[in-house]
């Protein structure tokens, strides 16, 4: 299984529109201003494509996804996953039009019912069929997911487990085969705990160095929750400027390390 990150940044992106408009007077390690001539330090919002047994599968469609797609060349996009609903894991579904408009069926979305929801509500005008197609709009099909429910698809198995996630009750994380992503997440209960066993790859948030925040890992959290687990790689994203991957890659263990957008890995 090939894994390409397409986006490791937080909803404000690296560098953000904030730092460019205080002249990066506020950013502490000078991780926005470095990120103009640093691709390393460039981070659009979450999202990784896992290419497996000739399929290309998406986890969440962010908002910078027409970009991702055009850096990364992708060439087809056989099914979707959504962790949840909060607009940088959503804004780039009507960009997925250029994909349905070649295929045979339907694309199909995976997610909870929470999520599903919001996405029929936010774009309302994909699922009406008075619609006025213009310049084309996606064709999809949205599926539910339950909560720890094993599904066998694309020769391999894949849950969907509840994380904790501000006040979301649908927030989910993915088990992927050998697998696990996680772009937001403050808890993990028991039971979804026990989906993260015997991983060989774990992909994390981890938003900040210091400073605890009320609805992601920070850096020490992160890093505790990789040891606790014990995969064979952990891969941080979800990286706000805080994160300088020179300066703070020193403190992580050697199995950690922070991704970058376009990162490459084979599991």
């Amino acid at each position: 299984m090939k894994i390409t990150f397409l986006g490791t940044g937080t909803s404000h992106g690296v560098p953000s529109l904030d730092c460019m408009l205080a002249d990066y007077a506020h950013c502490k390690k000078g991780v926005c201003r470095a990120s103009l001539t640093d691709p390393k330090h460039r981070r659009s919002r979450c999202s990784i494509l896992a290419e497996h047994q000739g399929l290309h599968i998406l986890f969440d469609v962010s908002a910078d996804f027409r970009q991702q797609a055009l850096e990364n060349r992708i060439p087809k996009v056989d099914a979707v996953f959504i962790t949840h609903r909060h607009a940088d894991n959503i804004g780039g579904l009507p960009d997925i039009r250029s994909y349905t408009k070649y295929m045979q069926n339907a694309l199909p979305i995976y997610a909870s019912a929470e999520t599903l929801e919001s996405v029929r509500i936010s774009f309302d005008y994909i699922f009406n069929p008075s619609t006025f197609v213009g310049g084309g709009i996606p064709v999809l099909t949205l599926n539910e997911i339950k909560p720890l429910e094993p599904l066998r698809m694309f020769q391999t198995v894949i849950v969907g487990f509840p994380v904790g996630h501000g006040n979301l009750s649908g927030c989910f994380g993915y088990r992927f085969g050998d697998m696990a992503y996680i772009p937001d997440v403050k808890s993990i209960g028991p039971e979804s705990l026990k989906q993260l066993q015997g991983l060989q790859v774990l992909i994390v948030n981890c938003l900040r160095d210091e400073r605890e925040a009320s609805t992601h890992l920070i850096l020490p959290e992160s890093m505790e929750l990789s040891r606790k687990l014990a995969p064979g790689r952990t891969y941080f994203i979800h990286m706000c400027h805080d994160i300088h991957y020179e300066i703070d890659g020193e403190k992580l263990d050697p199995s950690m390390a922070f991704a970058y957008d376009g990162l490459t890995i084979q599991i």
